[in-house]
């Protein structure tokens, strides 16, 4: 049976360190939504700029389908085993990946104070170089359905000042126990 550990969160939450460290503690393969459009815009020969990105997602979308980002990263998948997806985005992305196997949603959250802090602080090229530009990012996130994905979550880490390791154990409590529940390979 395939498990998936679905991350997701706002930019700047902490969803893609939160995810990495799970794929680890838990011995999983870590596979990155982003990822899947990075490769498009590669192919096609567009920037990889957060806006072509975002612009490139949209367009995808409106193309193939509101879940052709999972449908991709889980045609890669053959083996049973427990993956962490970071980055999901949509309802449409997370019915995907319910269709396959066992579905476990974790969301990060921070204050937009937070966030905005953190984005603009470490320096990327494509990260909000004022205010205006990080509610302007936050929008075009929320139009792609994240918010509905964050309300539906399964574990709701707030990441405000606590440290990596509590946020991530706190989260295991509750995959330890889904896991418990999944039943062997027969």
């Amino acid at each position: 049976m395939k498990v998936f550990i679905c991350v997701t969160g706002m930019p700047g939450a902490g969803k893609s360190e939160v995810a990495k460290r799970l794929a680890e503690v838990l011995n999983a393969k870590l596979l990155n939504m982003g990822d899947v459009v990075r490769e498009e815009a590669v192919k096609r020969g567009l920037s990889i700029d957060r806006s072509s990105l975002m612009n490139l997602a949209k367009s995808l979308r409106e193309e193939l389908g509101p879940g052709v980002v999972a449908e991709v990263l889980m045609s890669k998948i053959n083996e049973d085993g427990v993956y962490v997806i970071d980055g999901v985005r949509s309802l449409h992305e997370l019915r995907k990946f319910n269709a396959g196997g066992k579905v476990l949603l974790v969301a990060v959250h921070a204050s937009p104070k937070t966030r905005y802090y953190r984005l603009s602080s470490r320096g990327r090229e494509d990260d909000p170089k004022n205010w205006d530009e990080f509610v302007e990012r936050d929008l075009k996130e929320l139009k792609l359905g994240v918010g509905e994905v964050i309300a539906l979550a399964d574990v709701m880490l707030v990441n405000e000042g606590e440290d990596l390791e509590s946020l991530v154990n706190r989260a295991l409590e509750v995959i330890h126990k889904v896991l418990a529940n999944v039943p062997a390979e027969g």
